[in-house]
């Protein structure tokens, strides 16, 4: 989702630009009632990237990362092609801030992608990409996998401590607005996966007239057959009138 074309008058001071580390309190404090009121996981993304864009001093890009087994990378909520692009090489090249140094620091900054030692296949080809600066600012890591907030510089050398204060308390708030969109993302998921399934299993008790626990006898051992997920078997069956054919 790009963000660059949003309306950026919900929060307090956008026309000014970016601000110190020193007067973020409202700006915070409109960002917490914001993020309360996003209805779903990716507005929720979104809300956090338009934030870091106006509130921290220099950042010109931004999305959130998420790592999984320190392999590979999911891009959301980019504010430009750039996040996206930049995400792609650390999986390509299988080194960057999100594969690596995220996980052990709560902040890692990338002064400029010309002089940047870390990474010596990634970084180039980032800055060939277009980066010139970074910060990643940790969200929450759980065993190998990793959220973080992104910010680019349009040059080098684009952030200041002030910066990294404000980038700091961006992040606090949407990590905790990350852990709460998580949470209702895997409840939805998990109530329309618990719907799918029993519309699957009345499909099967209309044309077999046995007891719903019969029919998620069936669902198993099709499920079980197959190698798949029980949703998937139940979502076959529900769009296609099948059940998958045992793997041989």
């Amino acid at each position: 989702m790009d963000t660059s074309s949003q309306d950026t008058t919900g929060l307090p001071g956008a026309a000014s630009g970016a601000h110190g580390a020193g007067d973020l309190a409202g700006p915070l404090s409109e960002l917490a009632r914001n993020l309360q009121n996003e209805e779903d996981f990716e507005s929720t993304l979104a809300t956090m990237v338009h934030a870091a864009l106006e509130l921290i001093p220099g950042a010109a890009h931004a999305s959130i990362s998420v790592a999984r087994a320190r392999r590979t990378i999911e891009c959301h909520a980019p504010s430009s092609p750039l996040p996206a692009t930049v995400d792609r090489l650390q999986e390509e090249h299988r080194e960057g801030p999100c594969l690596d140094a995220a996980y052990a620091e709560k902040v890692v900054r990338v002064p400029d992608f010309g002089h940047e030692r870390r990474w010596p296949s990634f970084a180039p080809a980032a800055l060939e990409a277009g980066a010139r600066s970074m910060l990643c600012f940790q969200l929450y890591t759980n065993g190998d996998d990793l959220g973080a907030l992104n910010i680019y510089g349009a040059a080098a050398e684009a952030f200041t401590a002030d910066s990294e204060e404000a980038g700091l308390l961006v992040a606090a708030h949407a990590a905790v607005a990350f852990a709460d969109a998580q949470q209702i993302a895997h409840l939805t998921e998990a109530l329309a996966t618990r719907d799918l399934i029993g519309q699957a299993k009345g499909v099967l008790m209309e044309r077999y007239k046995i007891t719903a626990q019969q029919a998620f006898l069936l669902l198993s051992t099709a499920s079980s057959r197959a190698n798949l997920k029980l949703r998937d078997v139940a979502e076959q069956l529900t769009t296609t009138g099948t059940l998958p054919t045992t793997q041989g």
